[in-house]
This record gives structure tokens, sequence and C-alpha cells, in this order.
């Protein structure tokens, strides 16, 4: 099983602290069935910054730890990219990672309030230039939270989603639940990911996740789910499901 995002690397964001905490991570990976997981630690957030070439040193360091423990866990080189104004130059100085070696997608995280009044103009330029964006855990952002049928104009462009493990299975409480099943059954969510942070309250879950996905939606919308996210390490081109508008609920425009 592949994780394509999550904040093993430690001592530079809010995820493992400390290498122990990154080989409790790991073997707790390991237990869910995980044997890839990409290290994507926060970039350009306003609180952390790790561009690439310290990401790459910081996984090059991680993976020769577990191999010496003889922990079966390939780590993969990536990033969580805070939408800025600044990323088209930030991608062209190197210091933004893929997920991909061909630049090709490209793991973006909105500020938790809100969706920059930029993004439509900036993911037309991405994709023009060949990047990919995936907007990661949209669920949990208040804009979609209240309506969801706001992802509609970046699914029509091209754009991919990635759902948080954790709040399919509740962690994060019944209204991110509820909002993240009602995205995933009207196919507006691609690809799911732990984006584990410790072993507290951030865990893995993705195992629980899957099967969360397959009672609601089956095992065919597991098998696209883990297809895609090998899609975006490989580079390959996806194969988006067909997302439909979300018209049975009245959405909460007031809090």
């Amino acid at each position: 099983m592949l994780d394509l995002h999550c904040h093993i690397l430690p001592g530079i964001d809010d995820g493992a602290s400390t290498l122990e905490d990154s080989i409790g991570m790991a073997e707790k990976a390991i237990s869910q069935g995980i044997t890839h997981l990409m290290c994507t630690p926060h970039h350009n957030n306003g609180k952390y910054s790790n561009p690439a070439n310290q990401v790459i040193d910081q996984v090059a360091r991680l993976q020769q730890e577990l191999d010496q423990r003889n922990l079966e866990l390939t780590l993969l080189e990536g990033q969580e990219v805070r939408i800025t104004g600044t990323l088209l130059e930030d991608i062209a100085k190197g210091d933004i990672l893929f997920t991909d070696l061909d630049d090709t997608y490209i793991l973006i995280e909105f500020p938790t309030g809100e969706v920059p009044a930029y993004t439509e103009q900036l993911f037309f330029q991405l994709l023009s230039q060949g990047h990919t964006p995936v907007i990661v855990h949209p669920e949990r952002n208040a804009i979609f939270r209240r309506n969801p049928n706001e992802l509609i104009p970046f699914l029509e462009m091209g754009v991919l989603t990635q759902l948080t493990a954790p709040s399919i299975v509740g962690v994060f409480g019944k209204e991110i639940q509820k909002t993240a099943k009602q995205m995933l059954k009207h196919n507006m969510l691609y690809m799911v990911a732990s984006d584990a942070h410790n072993l507290r309250q951030r865990s893995f879950y993705l195992k629980e996740a899957y099967e969360e996905i397959q009672k609601e939606c089956g095992q065919e919308v597991v098998v696209a789910m883990q297809q895609m996210a090998k899609d975006l390490v490989n580079g390959d081109t996806v194969k988006r499901p067909r997302f439909t508008e979300i018209r049975e609920r009245k959405f909460k425009f007031f809090n």
C-alpha cells in the first residue's frame, strides 16, 4: 500500500518531533500494510519552510535509519505546499517537490478557512505549464464544508483532490466525516492518504479509511483510488471518476 501524504520527517514541521517519533511512525505504517510512503512536510505555510533540497537530504537520512533497523518501508520525497502567490516563482527556483520526477502532480494545501481569490488563475497557469494541482483534504476546508459544490469549478479544470484518512473514519468529528462521505459518494475525492503527524492524535488510519470507503462505495472505488496514488508517484496519466453535483442537502451559508 502507498501513502502519498505523511509528516514523518523529524523536527521540521508539526509532525514527528524526534527520530524516535519517526521510527515509531514507520513501524505503525508498516503494520497498516504501507510499503511506500511519501514524506510531505509543510512548505511555505507561514510557519514552516522546507525547500526541496532540504527535504531530499532529510529523506535520505531517515531512509538510512530505517534500513539500519531492517524496517521495510520505502520513503519518497515530497512536500505539502501551501498555496501562495509566489508558487510559480518557487517552482522555477527549484524549491518545490512534486509527487513524481516529471513534475506533473503537486500537493496543494489551502488555508483552513478560505480559498484564496487568486486560486483559479494560479491553477490555470500551473495546468498550462503541465503541472496538475492536487487539493489536499478539501473536506476540512471551511468553504468546501459549507458547500462542497464549490469544488466543482476546480474539478472541471482538471484539478485532483486527496481525502485525508482520519476524516472519513470520524477522527476529526462528525461534520467533517459527513462532508467527506458526501464528497466521496459524488466522486469529488479522487484518492486518500494518511496525512499522519504522530501516533497520538494524528496517526495513520489508512487501512481503516479504505475499509470505510469500500463499505460506502464498493471495492471498485478503493482500487481506483489506490491506482491513482500510484499514477501520481509514477507521473502517469490518471483516470478521473465522473463527479456529480450534490443536490440533496441544504448548505450552511452562515455559522
